[in-house]
């Protein structure tokens, strides 16, 4: 049994930023040191740092994978090649929980803040 566990990012609804009905071809799929509570655990992310990969996933030019990252308190998707942009930065991703139907905030490589909708975990 695996440590970690995929879970699945889906725009949700965004209607400032022109998404009222979410878009179910954008996102984020990661693996993911997940606790019993559903949240993001650090102990397991420092035994599985480098196994922690993310594929950000849209448009041909919004594609990337990187990394899961913690540093301090925060949790980012690292990338490292330029074209992929800069890291993300997960607004207080440790404090949820990411089960389905949850919702977390990613601040996202042109600075706006998206709302995602975990549509899949296992």
């Amino acid at each position: 049994m695996s440590a970690l566990t995929r879970v699945v990012l889906q725009l949700g609804r965004n209607p400032d930023a022109g998404f009222p009905d979410g878009d179910r071809h954008q996102g984020y799929i990661l693996n993911a040191p997940i606790g019993a509570d559903g949240k993001l655990d650090v102990e397991l992310w420092k035994k599985y740092k480098n196994d922690c990969k993310v594929i950000r996933y849209g448009n041909e030019d919004d594609t990337a994978d990187g990394l899961l990252a913690h540093r301090g308190d925060k949790w980012y998707f690292e990338y490292d090649e330029a074209k992929e942009g800069p890291d993300e930065n997960l607004y207080h991703l440790g404090d949820h929980r990411l089960w389905v139907a949850d919702y977390v905030t990613i601040h996202s490589k042109d600075g706006k803040s998206l709302i995602y909708v975990v549509s899949e975990t296992n």
